[in-house]
């Protein structure tokens, strides 16, 4: 049974969402809140598995309710549904964390294929390489980058030489997994969506993919030894000097 907070100021579409995902097969416990203000309260009372919510509303829209939420919950998968595409509104909501969108008007069965993919890739442990050729171990998924980080894959972390670690998100783990066991080489941007968005051309998939790759290499800004390169409609590539 997913428990699935349903934000959505359209009391028709809360009906016709909820009555649909309640007839899908394992079921759904669902949650509804007419804003963000009321959304906010229904998680601080008990942490849904995921969050679906609407962006325009009022009292509180979603941009705001899942800035809040993301100060302190990293890890609920959250999915913004709305008609609001223009790439300025996606890359917004990716920014603040959201994981996926869903565009407008959309099928329960849609609904339910989106979340049932942000379930699994949140409780996802990366796949051990079978051949860890950049590894330090055979046992686990730990990459040498540079000089000063160490990426620890199946806990999603990113080690730095000085000590101080940074704890990453599945996806930013996974997606820096998939470079480094390609280091050097150029890793398809189709593969990369198809791996770990579930889709190889999806206009919301590719904005998210951008934003995380914008988020990875703020994290060696200032090593210039490392670099996460484009290669213009082909895909990317981790290089190290």
């Amino acid at each position: 049974m997913i428990r699935l907070l349903l934000v959505e100021d359209d009391a028709n579409l809360r009906y016709i969402i909820q009555g649909g995902l309640e007839d899908m097969i394992g079921g759904y416990e669902i949650k509804d809140a007419a804003n963000g203000v009321e959304g906010l309260k229904i998680w601080q009372g008990g942490k849904p598995d995921v969050i679906v919510s609407d962006i325009e509303m009022p009292v509180m829209d979603g941009y705001e309710m899942v800035k809040r939420i993301r100060e302190t919950d990293t890890d609920t998968p959250i999915l913004f549904s709305s008609g609001r595409v223009s790439p300025k509104d996606v890359v917004k909501g990716y920014e603040l964390g959201v994981n996926n969108y869903l565009k407008k008007p959309f099928l329960p069965e849609e609904l339910n294929a989106h979340v049932q993919a942000l379930m699994k890739m949140s409780q996802k442990v990366p796949e051990k390489p079978v051949a860890p050729t950049n590894t330090t171990t055979v046992d686990e998924a730990i990459y040498r980058i540079g000089k000063n980080y160490t990426l620890d894959a199946e806990h999603a972390t990113l080690k730095y030489a000085s000590g101080s670690s940074r704890t990453l998100t599945v996806r930013e783990a996974a997606l820096l997994q998939m470079l480094c066991e390609k280091k050097g080489e150029v890793v398809k941007r189709e593969t990369i969506l198809e791996k770990l968005w579930g889709t190889e051309d999806d206009y919301f998939a590719s904005r998210s993919l951008d934003v995380f790759v914008t988020k990875l290499r703020k994290l060696f800004a200032e090593d210039e030894t490392v670099n996460i390169k484009t290669v213009k409609g082909v895909g990317l590539t981790l290089q190290e000097e």
